[in-house]
């Protein structure tokens, strides 16, 4: 009988943790080790590290029997040391306690597992663009981008399953949210706070979330327009980066592309003025997609194609 390979892939959130066991060879996701847990992102460290371990804990537990845990990945939010496996997230409201804690050594100890085990962290970017490639939306293409829109601008361009992060075709470490835009960074525009921001200053009045917007779409000719300025701005900012790139599809997840039908076409408008022939799709693995690009870094092919990418991060 053939001993099943598993692997954890693990998707770390603003304020919470997922993650489920991925057999590796058929790279399907066992449903019923799915786990989903809240974490106090402004907890100290060893209680943030203690339920991450829980959660994981639980995972191994339900592999199936006679199953072989390979490794656990994660996709990791930056700044972040992804060959070390340190973190250095400081100025954000959240995980600010874990700087300089090696994150890879703290979940080994409390796993109980042997310092060779494989941990291993990726940009959650990164995993969510990996997973689309493999097994998702972006799997029948050689070139593709990721862009995940949320409460910031995540992205990542990948080649042949690879991510790419240097070179002239991509912008330095492989993304887009630094780059300039309006009258700061990208980021500030194409996230959750331009909504809230912008609506304040129009109305005087606060909303929490996309969703809520999104609620309002209908009645509200002020929300209809900002979603509007939204897909077009998106179309006009992404597609020089898309030609440069050659990408042949861009797969859109996060937050934001639930509300994907109130500026989709819009967006796909823009882009297409803008000269850009590349498909788009919303992800429909979405979460798994990170649990799948997380847990393939235990293929030791892959693991051994991304060491030169891993650093830039």
């Amino acid at each position: 009988m053939m001993q099943h390979n598993y692997a954890i892939g693990v998707d770390i959130g603003g304020s919470h943790i997922s993650c489920a066991a991925v057999d590796l060879e058929t790279l399907e996701i066992i449903d019923a080790t799915r786990i989903d847990n809240p974490v106090d992102n402004k907890a100290e460290s060893d209680v943030i590290i203690g339920i991450w371990a829980e959660t994981i804990s639980h995972v191994v537990e339900k592999i199936p029997e006679g199953g072989r845990l390979k490794g656990i990945g994660f996709g990791m939010p930056g700044p972040f040391d992804y060959v070390k496996g340190i973190s250095y997230i400081k100025g954000v409201a959240k995980y600010e306690k874990l700087y300089g804690c090696n994150v890879r050594e703290a979940l080994s100890a409390r796993l109980s597992q042997p310092e060779d085990f494989p941990i291993r962290f990726m940009n959650d970017v990164s995993v969510f663009a990996v997973g689309e490639a493999l097994v998702g939306k972006a799997s029948a293409y050689r070139r593709s981008m990721a862009v995940t829109l949320g409460t910031g601008l995540g992205s990542a361009f990948i080649a042949d399953k690879i991510p790419i992060v240097d070179g002239p075709e991509v912008p330095k470490l492989g993304c887009v949210y630094h780059l300039p835009y309006g009258d700061n960074i990208a980021d500030d525009y194409f996230s959750t706070r331009w909504f809230v921001g912008k609506y304040k200053k129009l109305t005087g009045k606060e909303l929490s979330g996309v969703k809520e917007f999104a609620e309002l779409a209908d009645s509200d000719p002020v929300v209809h327009e900002l979603f509007s300025e939204f897909g077009n701005n998106l179309g006009v900012f992404l597609a020089p980066w898309l030609k440069k790139f050659g990408a042949e599809i861009v797969v859109v997840g996060g937050n934001i592309s639930n509300a994907y039908h109130l500026f989709g076409d819009i967006f796909e408008n823009s882009l297409r003025k803008e000269n850009c022939d590349c498909k788009i799709a919303l992800s429909e693995l979405k979460e798994d997609a990170a649990f799948l690009g997380a847990a393939y870094l235990m293929n030791e092919q892959f693991w051994k194609d991304i060491q030169h990418a891993l650093p830039l991060m």
